[in-house]
């Protein structure tokens, strides 16, 4: 069996490449369409992933893993992908990067529902907490709250999470990167016609760091980070692992405000800070 260490460290690495979508996310949309860029990143990814499987000759996944592969692609390849870019073009990526504390719970339900762990009943009281902190901070009157972008956050966190704790339990028998790699390949019939569609008319206004936006997700967000984060869920536990997700918005929030000047406010701070305390005591009792 492989020590826990493996598998929070994998989990932490995957965190901090997935810390960067958000903000890389807000600066592709002020040059994309939110279809274009969710299609085009996955089209992206899937090339990458098509490539190394054949390279190392990974065997065609069984047909009764079929099913789970369409449920994490409908999660992480399209559904939170476009919720992310539709909610990011009316809120910022500092306000959007908190309801990553939702992530978590939203991963441990569904590690209990799809991939058989049973938590003990202190974790979801500490999980229930930080929650219940995320969505008080998203309620709150900080002048960044706006329905038309918290609602697609709030749906791209329950795709997320089911995608997460479906592809970590399938990670289990196949590997992490051929997880995310067949489920890339799975989409890429209806990625490829929705880029199309949506191809930019023109190329000439979009800017450096809408490309730079562009490749980021498509390349570490979309495929990269996954190899870390599933290998780490696989090894140390959905529903344990899954609790570094809430350092994602400190690393996020640094990204938002460091690199896109985004303002910060003291309340994303304190909320994000009870959560990561919240997610201290659940990670002891999951």
């Amino acid at each position: 069996m492989q020590p826990a260490g493996s598998g929070w460290g994998n989990g932490l690495l995957g965190v901090i490449i997935f810390s960067g979508s958000l903000p890389a996310t807000r600066v592709a949309v002020g040059g994309f369409s939110a279809l274009f860029l969710t299609s085009a990143r996955a089209v992206i990814a899937a090339l990458i992933g098509v490539a190394v499987l054949g390279l190392l000759r990974q065997a065609w996944p069984q047909r009764k893993d079929l099913v789970s592969l369409t449920i994490v692609s409908i999660g992480v390849v399209v559904g939170f992908p476009l919720l992310t870019a539709l909610a990011l073009q009316h809120i910022t990526s500092a306000h959007s990067i908190v309801f990553i504390g939702l992530l978590p719970l939203s991963t441990a339900i569904f590690a209990v529902l799809r991939g058989g762990e049973r938590p003990q009943p202190l974790f979801w009281l500490f999980a229930v907490l930080g929650s219940a902190t995320v969505g008080g901070f998203a309620l709150s009157n900080d002048g960044s709250a706006s329905l038309t972008g918290d609602l697609p956050m709030v749906a791209a966190i329950v795709l997320c999470g089911l995608g997460y704790a479906e592809g970590a339990a399938l990670s289990r028998r196949l590997g992490g990167w051929q997880v995310i790699s067949w489920a890339l390949l799975l989409a890429l019939p209806l990625m490829v016609p929705v880029a199309i569609l949506t191809w930019p008319p023109t190329w000439s206004g979009i800017s450096v760091p809408a490309w730079i936006g562009l490749a980021y997700v498509s390349i570490f967000s979309m495929f990269v980070g996954f190899i870390f984060w599933y290998r780490g869920l696989a090894i140390g536990g959905i529903a344990r692992v899954g609790q570094l997700q809430q350092l994602q918005p400190f690393f996020g929030l640094a990204l938002a405000g460091f690199l896109l000047h985004e303002p910060v406010a003291w309340s994303m701070i304190a909320a994000t800070a009870l959560v990561v305390v919240c997610v201290f005591f659940a990670r002891r009792y999951a």
